[in-house]
């Protein structure tokens, strides 16, 4: 499975906004299996998009075909725009499926890993933070995907954000020392994005 992330700077909410409904046409695209998204807690002007493809191959076809007829909608609603490609390398919990109807939040994890530590990372994150991660109440699903270069998206969605935060006072620093993270990772960027359902395809 292909993971799409697309982060905008937006300009225009309200504009922006209409135009995110009409990526309703994806539906019965050959290859898409769902999309949603929402706004930054932290920046009211970030959007975060995150896209679901059977494989690069559905998603080449569809992006020289339709996608820019579905992207004129929202012109000049954004300064900037960010798109980061991954491949789905493994679930968080059980039975990863790109819905985003259960839940309230996600929050995204992207990491840049040093070269020598790809695997250590890769084998921490199934060992360390996704049990964590999956026996918290409130967690529904993720997922963990790869990018060249060394880059990881940990995607993980939410029942809320209260349920999150329980989480993360418990937990982040010890499981973090526990996994090494430090020594594996370069950069280290996130969010947590509030759903907007009239978003979900």
């Amino acid at each position: 499975m292909l993971v799409k992330w697309i982060r905008c700077t937006v300009v225009d909410r309200r504009g922006f906004e209409r135009g995110q409904r009409k990526w309703a046409g994806l539906f019965g695209e050959p290859g898409f299996r769902g999309q949603g998204g929402g706004w930054s807690r932290g920046r009211p002007d970030v959007a975060h998009i995150f896209a679901f493809w059977e494989n690069r191959v559905f998603y080449d076809s569809f992006m020289a075909r339709a996608h820019d007829g579905l992207a004129a909608a929202q012109s000049g609603t954004y300064s900037g725009i960010q798109v980061k490609l991954f491949e789905h390398r493994f679930d968080v919990k059980t039975g990863f499926e790109p819905r985003f109807t259960d839940a309230d939040v996600v929050r995204v994890a992207h990491s840049k890993v040093r070269e020598d530590r790809v695997e250590h990372f890769a084998l921490m994150q199934e060992r360390v933070w996704n049990p964590a991660m999956a026996g918290s109440p409130g967690m529904v699903r993720g997922v963990f995907g790869e990018a060249p270069g060394q880059e990881f998206l940990v995607l993980s969605m939410w029942q809320s954000s209260a349920e999150r935060g329980k989480y993360r006072a418990g937990s982040i620093e010890r499981l973090s020392q526990r996994a090494q993270t430090e020594d594996d990772v370069a950069e280290l960027a996130g969010d947590v994005v509030q759903l907007e359902p009239s978003w979900t395809v």
